[in-house]
């Protein structure tokens, strides 16, 4: 942990990074996550194919998919475009699959907080007419949207495995946004 400056003792002070600010997931944890989000979905629900949100959401959904033994699908929601947030909404960047017509479908994310994303899903899905949609996240934030189904609350930040570490051009590091909170 870094230990911030005194005023006018040199640099201006880094943000302290706390531990308990930060769940770092493995794969392991974030698949046993999937596991139980999977569980909670067919206990209740016999989804017939589930759409995952790109982008994140695409890998819990494909798990929870493949888990289910049922088809998967994907749609782009986004605030960004590249890795640069554009836009203060999401917005529907692809169409919601015409597969999902007359189907029970459960729509995946990895994360919600506001719910404007899942609400988007929501409504693009709902053009195509499926029979039933229900919603899915593996984390939810505390007093945030609740969707239909989730594996874990927490107000923590969490980093995903595939979001530890990002290319630069020339070598594979630290993402800069958890720069602190974990080793390289």
């Amino acid at each position: 942990m870094q230990m911030p400056n005194l005023p006018g003792s040199g640099p201006s002070p880094q943000p302290l990074v706390r531990e308990d600010q930060f769940l770092d997931l493995s794969w392991e944890m974030f698949g046993e996550l999937c596991r139980a989000l999977a569980m909670r979905v067919a206990r209740e629900y016999e989804p017939e194919m589930v759409v995952g949100i790109a982008r994140a959401g695409v890998i819990p959904g494909a798990i929870v998919a493949s888990l289910l033994s049922i088809d998967f699908y994907s749609m782009k929601i986004s605030r960004r475009e590249g890795g640069e947030r554009v836009r203060d909404r999401p917005a529907v960047l692809s169409a919601a699959p015409q597969q999902a017509r007359d189907k029970r479908v459960v729509l995946v994310d990895e994360i919600t907080t506001s719910g404007d994303t899942l609400r988007l899903g929501l409504a693009a899905l709902r053009d195509v007419h499926p029979r039933e949609i229900r919603t899915a996240t593996t984390f939810v934030r505390p007093m945030g949207h609740a969707p239909d189904f989730h594996a874990l609350e927490t107000d923590q930040t969490i980093i995903f495995p595939w979001d530890r570490k990002v290319f630069d051009g020339e070598n594979w590091v630290v993402n800069p946004r958890y720069e602190g909170a974990i080793e390289g």
